[in-house]
């Protein structure tokens, strides 16, 4: 029975792993597909940070990801953050991640085009990403696109396979007042904290290491991409119908994040990290005991 229902979800994963349907944006005139990624030559840590820096970036966090102990620089930019601002949007606030990759010689930048357009959905307008754009191409003038990609109009609808989380699919963590939720995260994270980031009012995006028996998975899939890591918590307030307000903690999805994150990862390589979704809501969860 076992056997049977691993091949059952191998042939599901063959026919619809990277499900999403089009919405085309009037008046784009870039790439049809776009890459995950930008490829910039090696570069020590304080060089690159050094490097966004000069050209408006604000620094949020440096932290070790992978068994090869690579550093992942967090980072953000003030036209991002009031992209962020709005409903459900906090996590574009850190969704720019710099890899410094001592293992293959390259430092790895993730995409603002790509992760603006598939994490803002129907609220993107036309060139959003372009002023991010334009001072990551300042800061890395030498740069060549990833091998990871994915088509411009399928991004905003993007899910790895049929019956799998999208964008807005987001972990409900928990509910309560702003101010409450954030000193529970941030007691029980403890070490594991590794920024905090107030986008707006009544909005705050966190990034939180993973067990260390968790965040191996990028090494089983490819360190390549391990800049994900840190996984992001956001608390923000919503406005009720009647007027009142309550804050929520929300986390993305492994099954999304990590795929949105790996669009290459093939077959073979969820299968090897199938556990990776329960154990995040778990995670997550445990935050906020």
């Amino acid at each position: 029975m076992r056997k049977f229902l691993l091949s059952l979800m191998t042939l599901s994963l063959l026919i619809f792993s990277g499900c999403s349907s089009k919405e085309v944006v009037a008046g784009y005139q870039g790439p049809k597909e776009v890459n995950t990624y930008l490829i910039a030559p090696l570069m020590s840590t304080q060089e690159v940070q050094d490097a966004l820096k000069a050209q408006g970036f604000e620094i949020i966090s440096v932290s070790k990801v992978t068994k090869a102990k690579m550093d992942s620089i967090v980072f953000t930019h003030p036209h991002l953050k009031t992209l962020a601002s709005k409903p459900t949007r906090g996590f574009l606030a850190g969704s720019m991640r710099a890899l410094v990759n001592t293992q293959d010689k390259e430092v790895r930048i993730t995409n603002p085009r790509y992760f603006t357009r598939a994490f803002l959905q129907s609220d993107y307008k036309l060139n959003d990403e372009v002023p991010v754009l334009d001072a990551l191409n300042r800061a890395f003038p030498v740069s060549k696109p990833s091998k990871d990609k994915w088509e411009f109009d399928g991004l905003s609808n993007y899910h790895f396979m049929v019956g799998m989380p999208y964008y807005q699919d987001q972990i409900q963590i928990k509910e309560g007042e702003l101010s409450a939720l954030q000193a529970k995260l941030e007691k029980n994270a403890k070490k594991k904290l590794i920024f905090k980031l107030d986008i707006s009012e009544g909005k705050t995006l966190y990034g939180v290491n993973l067990s260390k028996r968790n965040m191996k998975f990028v090494d089983k899939i490819g360190i390549q991409n391990a800049g994900l890591l840190p996984w992001m918590v956001l608390i923000e307030n919503h406005k009720l119908k009647d007027g009142s307000v309550l804050a929520k903690a929300t986390a993305m999805p492994a099954d999304y994040y990590i795929a949105i994150s790996y669009p290459l990862l093939d077959m073979g390589g969820f299968m090897g990290i199938m556990t990776m979704p329960g154990a995040v809501v778990k995670e997550m969860n445990k935050l906020f005991r």
